[in-house]
C-alpha cells in the first residue's frame, strides 16, 4: 500500500482513516490544514480544522496502517515549517 506523501505544511489535505467499530469497519475522512510535518521513520504530521467553531487537531504517524489514503486538496503558500500561529487566529 503506497500513500501519497507529497504535501507540505500549509496544504489542505484530506486523510481517509479506517475506523473499526465492533465488527464493522468504515473509512472516515478528516480534512484540514497541515500545520506541521516531521520527517524520518518515526515521522508524523498534524492536521487542523475548525468544526462548528471549535478547533480540532489530529496527529497521524506517517507509517500508520490505519490511514487508507491521503489526498492533497489545495497547495498553501506559507513561509514557515510550523504553523502554530493558526491556532490563535481562529
Amino acid at each position: 500500500m503506497e500513500k501519497e506523501l507529497k504535501f507540505r505544511p500549509g496544504d489542505t489535505v484530506r486523510v481517509y482513516v479506517k475506523i473499526k467499530e465492533k465488527d464493522k469497519e468504515r473509512i472516515q475522512a478528516f480534512e484540514g490544514i497541515v500545520i506541521r510535518k516531521k520527517k524520518g521513520p518515526q515521522g508524523s504530521f498534524t492536521v487542523r480544522k475548525v468544526s462548528y467553531g471549535v478547533g480540532v487537531e489530529r496527529t497521524f504517524p506517517l507509517n500508520f496502517p490505519g490511514i487508507d489514503r491521503i489526498e492533497a486538496r489545495k497547495r498553501g503558500r506559507v513561509r514557515r515549517a510550523r504553523l502554530y500561529y493558526l491556532r490563535k487566529s481562529r
